[in-house]
């Protein structure tokens, strides 16, 4: 006789820790993959060979700018995970927050506007997640000495 197929899957819950982590992930994914697309949009390589990234010029400074402006969601997957619950949650609320602008600035003086939108509509949407997942982080009730 054979056993018994349950006949639905046993759905677990995701720790928010990870979820933030993935959420993170799936951010940087994603404003990686814009900027990379973004070089088959006539007259960007152009630009920079001659030395320009939108209205900057190429430089240490902007390289370094543009590095910390990328670094801080790449630390965000780990710190998510390793710091404190009540850092973890006011970091992630507090960077998500700033990064709402930071993305939708990517929309100024572009010409390709449905591929720069589609790109800062999803970026928004896991930035949404991340506030909505830390400011939901699940509280515990303070334990009571001499309590049974």
């Amino acid at each position: 006789m054979r056993a018994r197929r349950p006949t639905t899957l046993e759905d677990q819950p995701i720790p928010v820790r990870i979820k933030l982590a993935a959420a993170w992930t799936s951010f940087m994914f994603l404003y990686a993959y814009v900027d990379i697309l973004n070089f088959f949009t006539p007259g960007v390589i152009e630009d920079i060979l001659d030395g320009r990234v939108f209205e900057f010029d190429l430089s240490q400074t902007f390289s370094t700018a543009a590095l910390t402006l990328m670094a801080i969601p790449i630390l965000m997957v780990v710190l998510s995970t390793t710091l404190p619950a009540g850092v973890s949650r006011t970091a992630n609320l507090v960077v998500a927050t700033l990064y709402v602008p930071v993305t939708a600035f990517n929309a100024v003086g572009e010409s390709w506007l449905v591929f720069y939108g589609l790109g800062i509509v999803l970026e928004v949407i896991l930035l949404a997640l991340i506030i909505r997942y830390a400011w939901s982080w699940p509280r515990t009730a303070p334990s009571t000495p001499g309590a049974t």
